[in-house]
Order: C-alpha cells, then sequence, then structure tokens
C-alpha cells in the first residue's frame, strides 16, 4: 500500500495534500471531514490588513458621527479601539486547538512594522508555520522592480528574526525573472515557496457601466505555469516547495510530485466538488503509486524536474518550436472550417 506521508518546510504531513487559505476554514464539520479523508495540512484564512485598516476607519467615523451635535456634550462615546488583528489571532487559536493536523497561518500585510507585529501575533497562536502574501500591484511607473523586490527580501528577513517556526512565501509570477527572485528569497532564509497566488481582478459590466470583481474559480489546466517553475526549482533552492493554482484531480497531484513538489495546495476542487473529493484525489494518487511500483513519495518526487531529466527541452522555449511544427494538429481537435 502506498505510502502519502511526506514533508514541507520541515513540517510533517500525512499526505502531500494542503488545504489552502480560504474562507472553507469557518465550516468545522467540512474541516473534519477534510481531517478524516486525509489532508496533510491546512491553510487557515488569510489576515488582511486593509481589511483590519478599513474596519478600523469605520469604527472611528461611526463613533464620531455625532460629536459636538449637542453643546452640552462633548462625547456621547467612550474611547473605543478596533482590536486590530485580535480577532482573526483568537480565532486562529481555537481552530488551531481543535485541528488535528498541522496548521499555517497566512499574512497579507502592508507596512514593515505590521508585517512583524502580526507574524509575532499569529505564530503566538501556535500555529505551526506562517505564510506571507507578497504581492504589489504597480500603478505608475515610479517603482522599478529592484525596488519592490529589495522591500520584500527586506519584510521576509525581519519576519525571520521575530519569529522560530517556518516561514514560507506565496508568490505570484509577475516579477521580471522570478526564479532569480525566488533564489534570493531562498538565501533570505525562506523556508516554504508557494507557487503561484491567484489574484482576483477587476472587470467592467458594459450594460450598468461600473467595475465589478467577479468571484471565479482556478480552470482546470491552469496549473501548467507553476508546473514549470516547480520543475526548474527543484533541487535549486534548500525552501520546501508548494504547488498552487488550478490543482484538481490526482493526476494533477502526482504531476506536480514528479515535476519537484513537496505538496500541493488546493482550494478551488473542494468549492465545485465538496470535501469529499479529497478520497477520490488521495486514493488515485495511492492507484497510480501501486500501480508504477512506488512505495513513498520521495521514490519518484522531482523524477522530471529539470535536474533529473536528460532532456532539456521541455522547461525551455525550444518546445514551441515544436508545437507549431505541429499546428495542423489543432485543426483535427477543433476543427473551424
Amino acid at each position: 500500500m502506498a505510502n502519502l506521508a511526506t514533508s514541507y518546510m520541515g513540517i510533517p504531513l500525512k499526505s502531500p495534500v494542503i488545504l489552502g487559505a480560504s474562507n472553507l476554514v469557518e465550516d468545522q464539520e467540512l474541516i473534519g471531514k477534510a481531517v478524516d479523508a486525509g489532508i496533510g495540512a491546512v491553510v487557515y484564512k488569510s489576515l488582511f490588513e486593509e481589511q483590519v485598516q478599513l474596519e478600523s476607519l469605520q469604527l472611528d467615523e461611526e463613533l464620531h458621527e455625532y460629536d459636538y451635535r449637542n453643546a452640552e456634550m462633548e462625547k456621547i462615546f467612550p474611547e473605543i479601539e478596533h482590536a486590530g488583528a485580535e480577532e482573526h489571532v483568537l480565532k486562529l487559536q481555537k481552530f488551531k486547538e481543535k485541528v488535528k493536523v498541522p496548521v499555517i497561518a497566512s499574512l497579507n500585510a502592508i507596512y514593515n512594522v505590521t508585517w512583524v507585529e502580526y507574524t509575532r501575533q499569529l505564530a503566538e497562536a501556535g500555529v505551526d508555520g506562517l505564510e506571507l502574501n507578497f504581492y504589489r500591484v504597480p500603478v505608475t511607473g515610479e517603482a522599478n522592480g529592484s525596488e519592490i523586490e529589495n522591500h520584500q527580501l527586506h519584510v521576509l528577513k525581519e519576519v525571520k528574526k521575530a519569529v522560530k517556526i517556518p516561514v514560507s512565501v506565496k508568490l505570484s509570477p509577475f516579477y521580471s525573472n522570478p526564479l532569480n527572485f525566488i533564489e534570493k528569497i531562498d538565501k533570505a532564509g525562506a523556508d516554504g515557496i508557494v507557487l503561484f497566488n491567484r489574484f482576483f481582478q477587476p472587470d467592467i459590466d458594459i450594460n450598468k457601466e461600473e467595475f465589478h470583481f467577479p468571484w471565479e474559480l482556478t480552470k482546470e489546466g491552469e496549473y501548467k505555469e507553476t508546473l514549470r517553475y516547480t520543475g526548474l526549482l527543484y533541487g535549486n533552492v534548500k525552501a520546501g516547495i508548494a504547488a498552487n493554482r488550478g490543482i484538481k484531480t490526482g493526476e494533477d497531484v502526482v504531476k506536480m510530485l514528479l515535476a519537484g513538489a513537496d505538496a500541493v495546495q488546493m482550494v478551488s476542487a473542494f468549492y465545485e466538488n465538496t470535501m469529499d473529493h479529497l478520497k477520490k484525489v488521495l486514493t488515485d494518487v495511492e492507484k497510480w503509486m501501486d500501480k508504477k511500483g512506488y512505495s513513498k513519495v520521495e521514490d519518484f518526487k522531482g523524477k522530471f524536474s529539470q535536474a533529473n531529466t536528460t532532456d532539456d527541452f521541455p522547461y525551455r522555449r525550444a518546445q514551441y518550436v515544436d508545437i507549431l511544427k505541429n499546428a495542423d494538429e489543432i485543426f483535427k481537435k477543433y476543427p473551424v472550417r
């Protein structure tokens, strides 16, 4: 019988499938099913500093709405401050106490001081690891790539100084050279790299003539960019690699492990299929391993990475030449005439 046990960032996992950061953690019954089905770990929903700041601003506006309306009253409310991240941390702590698999906290912060402050609070909740979400939306051409990368490296180093638990970094692919930046992150002490984050993007409703932000799950096959960079990084970084985005099936999980991932993160597949889908995913991985004669994940992890393949073309642009040479094949699949 195949053994799915593995490890990520030095954290032992009973399977390579991690439930990625999402609101699914709000459903305790669902999380119980995930644990029973064999989930390796759970990433608790992200703490967003923007949300904390917005709630604090809204509270302040509400408290001061009636200031000085009565000449005989200076204030009608006592001094009240927003709790900041405390409510999130308290919920996280209670979640960690109930869940019998490793729990990783996720953080999206803005300022250097709050990155450190919030990571300390999250670590004190007793979590097994941290996941820092690095993303910068350029809205002008003023900040150059080096400035953005140096700031994120500085944040990582300060966080590593502040906590003793493993720290991973979840990245977007939108760097001029992701491999170069990931190598810098690795040297700066990151214990894990999550490839890749997926962010909601604005759209325009042409009927209402207004912006809207559609809730869209990842699509089948959206993992290919992740697979490429996983295969390129395996054996070249000390940090653990978690593959993310568009991973839906047991076959997808096997592909990521063959490319060199230590673990995968899944969310959309569970929204689409409920948590019962996890049993099928893990069973399909086990069946594949049994069929191939692999007893444990380490037997085949990274087998198809660039470091372990003699064929150098799959991870390079040269493959497109072969694709273009056989472009007529597309007409067989999609007859347009």
